[in-house]
């Protein structure tokens, strides 16, 4: 059989509402990237795969066997032959592969992902009579290969947003529902922080202590899921769990409301840009506050540079407005209290100096529902420049 050459890649994703929502069976929006993991491979006349990573320094060889062993944690090269020839999938020979890839690892755009999806695909097209088979049937196969085969906590929304591409809205309910978005969206940019992030982990974590909740609150409240509307009896509800569950359900709960919005934001006639900046800065100060995974380190160096940053405070349906500016002399250590001060003096618990307005001068609504100890509020800080 002659040699010939093939050539396919998958994309990453910025997820833009919707973080840790899809293995709780709720709604994302998500958006395929232009940095890409592509596969090269030319066909052998044995059944032997030789794979070259060079971008991480890596080899890896195996035949094709009917189960392939696993030779290292999430082995994903042979959990995707695995699994494909458990569903049928003949692969009749062997290839000399090269994956290259441009998305940042373990940087929160889904490289993995795309990584199983591109070498499903390749496999796929190899076979030839394969090729055509329907995105989503892919990115199902993506997620056996990737986080079932190995017991992980993870969801579905990293593949099929690498299989389908472009903007989705994916409901994970019983019946998962995908829909494609008009995308109305410029340039991103995606930095990489160099700040690595144990993405496995911190799904395990999170999973396990909302659905712990979850239980919790069921045993006074049967008809209380994820679904049921952030009103003031589940707010109550959810004051009366441990620290570590609060936080996480109620920041599950804010996302998803979020997530929602945005929904309906790119389904309106017409696109609001500025609505949109707002509800993803509401996006990352919950995933900031609540659920703890964000980069403190970019903050608060932008806030020792002196620079000029906007303040905004949000309980409720109350919000308040307004800037500062950064200094070096700030240590921000203090971690119980933060003080905004229209003036330069600076303590421990400062934050900003030269703020434009006082205690004063906010919405006295706003004050009283933050003295009120038991109600979370929202403070997002972002860049004038940004």
């Amino acid at each position: 059989m002659k040699n010939f050459e093939l050539e396919v890649s998958a994309p990453g994703r910025l997820c833009l509402f919707g973080e840790h929502q899809d293995y709780f069976g709720l709604s994302i929006i998500a958006a395929a990237i232009n940095l890409r993991i592509s596969i090269k491979g030319k066909k052998r006349k044995d059944k032997k795969f030789n794979i070259s990573k060079p971008d991480i320094g890596e080899e890896d060889e195996f035949y094709l066997e009917k189960e392939l062993p696993y030779l290292q944690e999430r082995d994903y090269l042979r959990s995707v032959v695995n699994v494909l020839q458990r569903e049928g999938i003949h692969l009749a020979s062997g290839w000399d592969c090269l994956v290259r890839s441009s998305i940042p690892i373990n940087s929160g755009s889904a490289s993995s992902s795309a990584l199983v999806v591109a070498w499903i695909k390749f496999l796929l097209e190899a076979q030839r009579e394969y090729k055509h088979l329907a995105p989503e049937k892919i990115a199902e196969w993506g997620f056996l290969a990737e986080v079932a085969e190995f017991k992980e906590p993870g969801g579905k929304m990293d593949h099929y947003s690498s299989s389908l591409g472009g903007v989705l809205s994916i409901h994970f309910d019983e019946n998962l529902r995908f829909k494609k978005l008009k995308n109305p969206l410029k340039e991103f940019v995606l930095a990489d922080s160099l700040q690595k992030k144990d993405t496995t982990g911190m799904l395990g974590h999170i999973k396990s202590h909302v659905l712990h909740g979850v239980a919790s609150i069921n045993k006074n409240k049967r008809d209380f899921n994820l679904k049921t509307p952030l009103t003031p009896e589940v707010q109550q509800e959810i004051e009366k769990l441990p620290a570590e569950e609060k936080r996480l359900l109620h920041g599950t709960l804010l996302t998803r409301d979020l997530t929602k919005e945005g929904e309906k934001l790119f389904d309106s006639d017409e696109f609001d840009h500025a609505r949109f900046g707002q509800l993803l800065s509401l996006q990352q100060a919950v995933l900031r506050d609540y659920l703890h995974i964000t980069t403190p380190k970019i903050t608060k160096e932008k806030i020792r540079h002196g620079k000029k940053l906007s303040i905004l405070i949000k309980i409720d349906d109350e919000c308040e407005e307004f800037y500062g500016f950064g200094h070096a002399n700030l240590k921000l250590l203090n971690n119980k209290e933060m003080v905004f001060r229209k003036s330069s003096f600076i303590c421990d618990r400062t934050v900003l100096i030269r703020c434009s307005k006082a205690s004063n001068d906010l919405n006295k609504e706003l004050i009283n529902k933050i003295k009120d100890s038991k109600k979370r509020f929202l403070i997002i800080i972002s860049d004038n420049d940004s």
